[in-house]
């Protein structure tokens, strides 16, 4: 869509029907691994509606008493998280031109009721790297907007195989994901209640 930020790329059905399936088998046994978890706000405790789980050296989480940060550990198993899938390194190479690859891929997890509120990624050392977004499943309604917050945003429906990237002036960019849209799933075997997946790539430090 053209009303978008500078630096935000949209790759519709960057993944044929053959790797999406290829690689939602490849996250649930990552979910195996390492189980889904519901973070919750920062001060407040309040639980997030999106479940997830993470792969690569570090892991995203939240809670009530030390907020968001990235971990190497799994908060409920203690365990290392497990590797990137291939297919999700091989995008970061060949989308965001970035020299160094992504330490973290967030796996969010969405009912039909879950939603994700604009915010900001900011918890990472190293702006400069873009975030690369995998989508699974269901169409969602994604808003994005500007730096501040209040701003106007603009919107699109991102669909199974989409990519994504926000980089450059969009870095800091307000997102996030208004609904799950009532559009026929594809034919994907997803981990079950899961109506979609988002897989976030991040470079976390310098």
């Amino acid at each position: 869509m053209s009303d978008l930020p500078p630096g935000v790329v949209h790759r519709p059905a960057y993944l044929t029907p053959a790797a999406q399936q290829a690689l939602a088998e490849e996250i649930a046994a990552v979910i195996a691994s390492a189980p889904l978890y519901v973070s919750a706000m920062p001060r407040t405790g309040q639980p997030m509606s999106v479940r997830m789980t993470n792969c690569g050296a570090l892991g995203w989480m939240s809670d009530r008493d030390r907020g968001y940060r990235y971990e190497p550990r799994h908060p409920v198993t203690g365990a290392a998280w497990p590797p990137m899938p291939a297919v999700l390194l091989a995008a970061w190479n060949a989308l965001t031109s970035y020299p160094k690859p992504p330490q973290a891929c967030l796996v969010n997890v969405y009912d039909a009721e879950a939603r994700m509120g604009l915010h900001q990624d900011r918890d990472e050392t190293d702006f400069e790297a873009p975030i690369l977004s995998i989508s699974l499943g269901a169409d969602c309604r994604f808003r994005i907007g500007g730096t501040k917050r209040g701003g106007p945003t603009a919107s699109l429906a991102l669909s199974s195989g989409d990519a994504l990237v926000i980089g450059g002036p969009a870095r800091l960019c307000f997102h996030g994901v208004d609904r799950i849209l009532p559009t026929l799933t594809p034919d994907l075997r997803l981990p079950e209640g899961a109506q979609r997946i988002n897989l976030t790539l991040r470079r976390v430090d310098l």
